[in-house]
Order: C-alpha cells, then structure tokens, then sequence
C-alpha cells in the first residue's frame, strides 16, 4: 500500500539527528585529529583501536539494531541513541585514560549503532518513496555533511577563542582546555536534537504502523540473505567505507606534508566537510534522473583516481592547488558513493517492510572497515612517518575503490538487465 509521504521537515530533523549522533566519537576526531592524538597523549595506532572497539561492539549491534528498527518507530529509537551517545560526551570531556577512553567507544558503538543506524536508513527510505531514493539519501547524506561542517567550523571557532596563547605554541594543558568547551558544547546539541526528534519527527499513528512488523521471523531473514542485492552492497558498502575512513587523515596530511598548524590542519578537515553536503544534493539529482547504480559506478571511479594523485607523491608542501583539487576529486567519489550505496535498495527489489533486517545484514560485512581501516591506517602512518606513510594509505584507497568499483559496475549490469525483462 502506498503511504503518505512524510513532509519536509521530517527529513531535516533526520539530516541533523544523522549526523550530530556521530560528532563525539567521530567527527571532532577527523576535524581535530592533531589535536586530539596531543591532548589524550597518543599515537595513530592507539586511536585506531578505539575505532576498532567502537567497530567490534557495532557490529553485533548491527545484527540485533537491524531486526528492531522494522518493530518500533525510528524516531524513539532515534532520539534516545541522542540522549545516550551525549552522556558518553561528559565522560570523553574529562580526557580519560587510554583504557577507558576504549571502553567509551565500545559504548559508542552501541548507543549510535543499536539504536540508531537502521532506523535511520529506513526512515530515509520511506521518506523517499518509490521514485526519489536517490534525492531521499543524497539530501541525507549532503545535509549530514552540511551539518557536520557546520560542527566542525563552530568546533574550530570554540577551540580557537579558549587558545589564550600564540595556536603553535599552545601547550598540551591549554588545549585540553578548549577542546573540553568544544566536547560539551557538542553534547549539549545532541541532547537538544534528541528532544526535537521525540516531539516533531511523527508521521502519524497509521503511517508508522504500516512500516513496522510484530515479528521478525528467520525465514524472513533467510528471504533478505538470498537476494543478490544484499550480498552485493556487503561488497560495495565495505569498499566505499574505507574510503570515507581514510578521509580521516586530511588534517593530518595538511599538518605532516604540507607543514599546517593545528588550527589550519582543521580548518583543512572542516573544509573537505563543506565539501560533502554539495556532492550529496548533487549526486542525489542526477541518480533519480538517470539510474543510481551508474552514478555509483561513478563515485568508485572518481575516488580511484583520485588516490592515486595522493599515493604517486606528486602532492608538496609546494603544489597547495593541487593538495585541494586532489581533495575535491577523493571527496567527490568517496561522497557520492556514501550517498548512494543505500540509495540502490530500491532498485535492488530489497522489500521495504524488511529494510532494517537487510541493513542489519548488510552493514555486518559492510562496516567491518570501523573495525580493521583505524589500525591499518594507524600502522601504516607510524611505521612510515611522513610522506610516505600517507602515501600507502591512499594506495590502500585505490584498491578498496577498484574492488568496489567492479562490485558496483556488476550491480548496475544485473539490475539493470533485470529492469528490462519486466
């Protein structure tokens, strides 16, 4: 039965509730990752294992939260992740000891994850109907990256006001002071977020009781494992998640490559965060006037190309415009890919009743990289410091993003095939 679309505002209380739940453990990290590896006193390494306890724990938190998203509203399940995540936020404000701060990710993992991912993705999908996927998850994707930018600017600013000295001569002690302003701040949107989800985020009683089943049953669960689609976006969503991870280590590029400062260097991440919200409406626009799985072809293809400027080592601290356009072309591929890979549902005859079950499974392989990229990034920048540890990095992006692209091109042959027999 076809549903009353959910109105506007609907989808920008999404947009900000997606991506102010990933702030914490997330973002104020790519914005301020100098910053952070100084103030909580440790290596790439280190931080990658946070990363990788947040994975290990979201990953059984994928295949419980899948299942639960198709039996309760997303907009409970949504703003109490909000709630719990900023509690974490005071906890993580107090610069905890490397083993705690461990722990602090793990419960990250559940709070943003379990309660979280998948009611997202199938709020997005209802939003979107049968004929606006594409707008419905780019303009997810997009005003996440607007409202992450929006975050990180506000972050820099923050951080920048409570610097009492010279910013490259700051001293651990003073920022761990303003980072701690710029953590709170950042719990406090968060639990604001969560109350205006709670309250305005409704589609009425019917309209969420048609999308919700009492029981989820394991012949359903075998249904969604057997179709094609599922298992091929396993493939495409890992591949295109490691690039979004590696997009983590710009601001620290700027800094050990082209010789930034800690404020510049975030600058340089708040930047590739503005950089997101355009490629998401954009993306978005063109795969609902054409076909989303070739504009996903696409997005692997760009990214590709663009590694290798970064993996070849023609980038200095003498070519600047060639350090930024490298950024455009690795953003606008790994970007359009994030905006997209759930987008294809549709197409991909996934049932939408089921869509939190078939999240569920898919993002247990898919986002395994939350799990393994930290560490793997991490060894390969401390084991080669400088440009050349950077450079295997993006050497690792250009193989994950032609595995996707073949796992991406095989999707746009099979279901568009399958279009053509109807």
């Amino acid at each position: 039965m076809q549903q009353k679309k959910a109105p506007w505002y609907y989808l920008l209380l999404l947009i900000l509730a997606g991506e102010t739940v990933f702030i914490l453990p997330f973002v104020l990290s790519r914005v301020f990752r100098p910053t952070v590896l100084d103030v909580f006193g440790l290596d790439n390494v280190q931080l990658g294992l946070c990363f990788s306890v947040y994975g290990i724990v979201a990953l059984a938190s994928y295949l419980v939260g899948g299942p639960l998203a198709d039996k309760y509203p997303p907009r409970k399940l949504i703003a109490v992740a909000l709630w719990m995540t900023a509690l974490g936020g005071l906890v993580y404000s107090t610069f905890p000891s490397y083993t705690v701060l461990k722990i602090l990710y793990g419960y990250w993992g559940f709070t943003t994850i379990f309660l979280f991912w998948a009611p997202m993705i199938k709020a997005t999908r209802v939003w979107g109907g049968s004929n606006a996927q594409g707008k419905a998850f780019g303009f997810l994707d997009g005003g996440r990256g607007l409202v992450g930018a929006l975050f990180g600017a506000m972050g820099v600013l923050i951080f920048s006001l409570f610097i009492t000295s010279i910013i490259a001569e700051a001293s651990v002690s003073e920022s761990r002071d303003a980072f701690r302003y710029v953590i709170l701040v950042s719990a406090a949107i968060a639990v604001l977020v969560g109350f205006l989800v709670w309250f305005f985020m409704k589609m009425g009683h019917n309209a969420e009781q048609a999308i919700i089943l009492e029981k989820i049953s394991a012949s359903q669960i075998k249904e969604v494992l057997k179709l094609p689609s599922v298992l091929l976006l396993m493939v495409i969503i890992l591949c295109a998640y490691v690039g979004y991870k590696i997009t983590d280590v710009f601001s620290l590029y700027a800094q050990d490559v082209m010789l930034y400062d800690q404020v510049k260097s975030a600058q340089v991440g708040t930047f590739l965060l503005f950089i997101r919200p355009v490629i998401g409406v954009v993306i978005g626009i063109l795969a609902d006037r054409s076909r989303t799985t070739y504009w996903l072809v696409v997005s692997f293809i760009l990214s590709f190309f663009g590694a290798l400027l970064f993996a070849t080592g023609i980038i200095s601290v003498s070519t600047t415009a060639l350090f930024f356009i490298s950024i455009l072309i690795v953003a606008a591929g790994v970007y359009a890919a994030r905006s997209l890979y759930f987008a294809v549902m549709e197409r991909g005859e996934i049932p939408l009743v089921l869509t939190g079950t078939a999240v569920g499974l898919i993002s247990i392989i898919g986002y395994t990289p939350d799990i393994f990229a930290g560490p793997a990034m991490g060894y390969l920048l401390d084991s080669s410091p400088g440009v050349e540890g950077h450079q295997h990095v993006f050497w690792m992006l250009a193989a994950f993003s032609l595995v996707g692209g073949m796992a991406a091109w095989f999707y746009f042959r099979l279901y568009s095939k399958e279009k053509k027999l109807r």
